[in-house]
């Protein structure tokens, strides 16, 4: 199995980017907010418990998962995200270890991307290195409106739930500085790759 490159960071602190830049350079990245929008998404194998556990009230039309209404529920129900997390996350882990296996057969090193790696106990077991995507929470709010339209209130809520800066830079192995535009991430991608590949020679 390959080396395995933990990347994670706060909402809108740019993991998406970042992950594209190691992709460009022929690394598997697997993505487990991918893996959860498959497994929520109409005929997704989490629906049916989710749907049991919470009621048809956070199904949409065609079956997905009302993401809103979740939310809600989530934000109202401090018990309710436990709950939702018993539901989804042996799954995700189950199908990350799948792609670890099949994917990045033939990747020198992964990059598992986790939003709340630093949160799970059971993440941080199972990567190697822990790369942080950081930025200023101001930037993050601004970044988190331009994309999802999201209220303020509603972006400060979704930061509180998550670690903080200080807890997550504690944490990490190596951190990427997003505060600034994509032309200024591409040299540092560019030498934590380098320094991967020869981390990921050193295990073979």
């Amino acid at each position: 199995m390959s080396y395995v490159v933990g990347l994670t960071g706060g909402i809108g602190s740019g993991k998406s980017a970042v992950a594209r830049l190691f992709a460009d350079r022929g690394i598997t990245v697997i993505d487990t907010d991918a893996i959860a929008h498959a497994l929520t998404a109409p005929g997704g194998a989490a629906m049916p418990a989710i749907r049991a556990e919470f009621g048809t009230g956070v199904a949409s039309a065609d079956g997905a998962l009302d993401r809103a209404a979740m939310r809600a529920i989530v934000f109202a129900d401090p018990s309710a995200r436990k709950r939702l997390e018993a539901i989804l996350h042996p799954l995700i882990r189950s199908e990350c270890e799948r792609r670890l296996l099949a994917d990045a057969a033939d990747s020198p090193y992964a990059i598992l991307m986790v939003p709340l790696l630093v949160e799970s106990g059971n993440y941080r077991k199972r990567v190697d290195r822990i790369a942080v995507v950081d930025c200023a929470e101001a930037t993050q709010i601004d970044r988190v409106v331009r994309r999802n339209g999201l209220a303020r209130s509603e972006i400060e809520c979704i930061l509180a739930a998550q670690a903080t800066r200080a807890e997550r830079l504690a944490a990490a192995d190596d951190v990427i500085d997003n505060d600034g535009d994509l032309a200024a991430l591409a040299p540092q991608i560019e030498r934590l790759h380098v320094q991967y590949l020869a981390l990921s020679r050193r295990i073979c």
